[in-house]
């Protein structure tokens, strides 16, 4: 029962680590769309969350599946960096 329960936590870590890095990219993509320091605050914020949810995540026995989140939030997180670059009012 403790394989199944350690099993449960391992993949609800990995779907959350999913899921962080997808709004993250919703809150990039918004700070694309529409940029201002609000968007740009909030794209910052989820990224931090999104950095976190990977950590957590690391730990994993399915180490396949981290590194496509890990991929997919590598992609984004270079968008973040050229949209934080520039100046918004």
């Amino acid at each position: 029962m403790k394989n199944n329960i350690t099993s449960l936590q391992t993949q609800n870590q990995i779907f959350q680590a999913q899921q962080a890095v997808e709004h993250a990219q919703n809150a990039i993509h918004q700070a694309q769309s529409h940029p201002s320091k609000q968007t740009i605050e909030q794209a910052r914020n989820s990224v931090e969350t999104a950095e976190h949810a990977l950590m957590n995540a690391s730990e994993s026995d399915n180490q396949a599946a981290i590194e496509l989140v890990r991929e997919q939030f590598k992609q984004n997180k270079q968008a973040f960096t050229e949209i934080s670059n520039r100046t918004y009012e």
